[in-house]
């Protein structure tokens, strides 16, 4: 039988045939992808034709088109829909995949041929995008190595190898521990948490296979677990097992790998030349050097740690008017956190639950897209690979623009976040392509589907992401959407979230679930009022956190990372009370690949950007003309130009950390 993933896909916008494919396709596709990918390669590297930009640089865009979809497939399923099977391949691909890259890199035959189109560019007479696309693929192959030799090249080639294997071991581990840890419940312990919850909890249990509704460690049934229950006792053990994932012993115990990851990594940047991985990795991203990343992460850790502390002498208070004695610990901060909200502002998270479901806020999102940018989503009835996933198309006066995808709900089998990703890129070269984008989310199932205002605020970010590549127009896939700089990738994705803070979105689309009738204006009211509230704890989780991964890769490699995490938020004087967002050995950001090392901080720099752009809509929140600008200045071009350049055309300036002080409420 012949192999859907080495087929032409006749399918509606050529979507993978999911209903067709099976795991056992995946491992020879994935062989013969690869093949016919080097020699895609092999012909490049060696033609007898002169270089030129059309047969080297358009040539290896155009390369491994196959091994491409192979690989969209592949890793969208591994991600959020695991099995071990899917597990076992990805093991085996990542080292293949890692020494593939380095055999391209590698080439010295096809590095001679990219060194001398970036040796007379000058003299080329290309577009601003081709020379944008000219200097980064030259920037690539230097920045993998490809002017090494000897003992150098082949000792880069085990490492990238190694990192690939350990990358790939680190989030399986993590999704093991999510998968495995889960605490029933009785109906004592029951008797005081919101409906929502109640629900939630009982439909986790049926998939579990058990009777008892069970907290597990999905965010969105542990952290409201944590609000909500009086029970200190459970809270304490949810909360020490959220913590500890990555970190359990045994096989899936992730602190080993995190200190060889980091070892690596820093032999890496050496064998480049770099003083360290962090110089090597900001040497390409907006920020540049790690000391503007600690000025900008300190300029903020100062005024939200005052905060917090201010915050907690508060909760301490509250905790001791129980009847509990002692300091304030992780376990108790949100949930007085929430019985300070209900007091001071009157506003009580279960009360907006029922207005805020996840049909009416995947519609805000869609609405709010449509009065921007044009767009309209119709749903389409596609064969998707979980019956959890929805589809549209996305048109605009009429013509295709992508398909859009969303997977919602929290299982087992999905890695914990939530995330954005192409299954294809836009692109006008080598041929005219539609994007296919996936939204992933870890919202917790029930009749219907209710979300915390946070869970509203991830489904905007994470749409804001989707608009990047959605809108994203330029000619090459490699830097269509969001193939942008790090620290740059968050601005649209930040800013959109913006947009669910707009009265009149809340009032079209906050609807009760059973009534129909709007939020309340003074509900709304509320819940805009307390939008700020708890910043200090949630600037000083974040901030230590990019402050720890920053550390980690600035000078050489910590023999303990456990240590050396501890060492950093003493130094910072982390309050007490207050946890690391992610601790190292579930750190998945930094250790599941390359993406956010030394880069965890880029949210806040994108928040520096998305706060003043969000100021850029002068004339209210659907300014025409702002939103113009925005789609033609950012995110239509991807990464065909510099991001600061970007930034400039579209504010006229780049702006400085006050906005976002003011915005987080730290600042007056």
């Amino acid at each position: 039988m012949s192999n859907p993933l080495l087929s032409d896909w006749a399918t509606p916008f050529a979507i993978a045939p999911f209903d067709l494919i099976e795991d056992a396709h995946f491992a020879p596709a994935f062989d013969e992808a690869l093949e016919m990918a080097r020699q895609d390669v092999r012909e490049i590297a060696e033609q007898a034709e002169k270089p030129s930009f059309a047969n080297t640089i358009e040539a290896l865009e155009a390369s491994g088109d196959r091994l491409d979809k192979v690989l969209s497939v592949f890793f969208t399923v591994a991600g959020a829909d695991s099995n071990p099977e899917r597990q076992k391949l990805q093991r085996e691909f990542g080292p293949k995949l890692a020494a593939y890259s380095s055999e391209v890199t590698g080439n010295k035959s096809l590095f001679q041929r990219v060194q001398s189109l970036w040796d007379a560019r000058d003299t080329l007479d290309l577009t601003h995008e081709q020379a944008r696309l000219l200097m980064l693929t030259h920037r690539r192959f230097v920045r993998a190595g490809a002017a090494l030799e000897g003992q150098a090249e082949a000792r880069m080639r085990e490492i990238m190898s190694r990192l690939a294997e350990l990358g790939t071991q680190f989030s399986q581990n993590l999704l093991a521990d999510e998968a495995e840890w889960f605490m029933e419940l009785d109906e004592q312990a029951l008797e005081k948490l919101p409906d929502f919850l109640v629900d939630a909890a009982r439909s986790a249990g049926r998939e579990k296979g058990v009777e008892a509704p069970v907290i597990t460690l999905s965010r969105s049934l542990v952290v409201p677990f944590l609000q909500f229950s009086d029970r200190r006792d459970l809270r304490e053990r949810a909360f020490r097992a959220w913590e500890a994932r990555g970190a359990m012993g045994g096989e899936t115990d992730n602190r080993a790998i995190t200190a060889e990851i980091l070892r690596l990594r820093q032999e890496r940047a050496q064998l480049l030349g770099y003083e360290s991985f962090a110089a090597y990795k900001l040497e390409t991203e907006m920020a540049k050097t790690p000391e503007r990343v600690r000025d900008l992460l300190m300029q903020v850790w100062e005024p939200a740690c005052a905060q917090a502390e201010k915050d907690a002498a508060i909760l301490t208070e509250m905790m001791q008017a129980d009847g509990i004695n002692g300091e304030l610990r992780p376990w108790d901060w949100r949930y007085y956190a929430e019985k300070r909200r209900l007091a001071e502002h009157d506003l009580d998270e279960a009360a907006l639950k029922p207005y805020l479901t996840l049909d009416n806020m995947i519609a805000a999102a869609f609405g709010v897209a449509n009065r921007l940018f044009g767009l309209e989503f119709q749903p389409l009835d596609i064969a998707l690979y979980h019956p959890d996933c929805r589809a549209w198309e996305v048109t605009r006066n009429g013509r295709h623009v992508a398909v859009f995808i969303g997977d919602y709900f929290a299982r087992a089998s999905k890695r914990s976040g939530a995330w954005c990703s192409a299954m294809r890129g836009q692109a006008k070269q080598p041929k005219v392509q539609g994007p296919v984008v996936i939204n992933v989310c870890n919202f917790a199932k029930g009749e219907p589907a209710l979300l915390g205002y946070d869970d509203a605020r991830t489904l905007f970010h994470e749409f804001g992401h989707a608009l990047h590549h959605l809108l994203s127009d330029v000619n090459y896939e490699s830097i269509s959407g969001t193939s942008v700089a790090r620290d740059f990738v968050e601005l649209p994705s930040q800013l959109y979230e913006h947009w669910l803070e707009v009265p009149e979105v809340l009032e079209t689309y906050a609807r009760h679930y059973r009534t129909g009738e709007a939020m309340p204006r003074e509900l709304l009211d509320k819940m805009l009022k307390a939008a700020n509230f708890d910043q200090g704890f949630q600037t000083v989780e974040y901030v230590a956190s990019a402050m720890v991964d920053l550390a980690f890769h600035e000078g050489e490699a910590p023999d303990d990372p456990m240590t050396k995490q501890q060492e950093t938020l003493e130094k910072m004087g982390m309050p007490s009370a207050i946890t690391m967002r992610h601790a190292t050995p579930h750190f998945a950001h930094v250790f599941s690949g390359d993406g956010y090392s030394s880069g965890y901080y880029s949210y806040m720099w994108s928040e520096v950007m998305d706060a003043d752009a969000f100021a850029a809509f002068e004339a209210g929140p659907f300014d025409e003309d702002a939103a113009k600008s925005l789609e033609t200045h950012i995110l239509s071009r991807g990464g065909s130009a510099d991001p600061e350049a970007l930034y400039t055309a579209f504010r006229g300036r780049l702006p400085g950390v006050e906005a976002l002080l003011k915005g987080r409420g730290l600042a007056a």
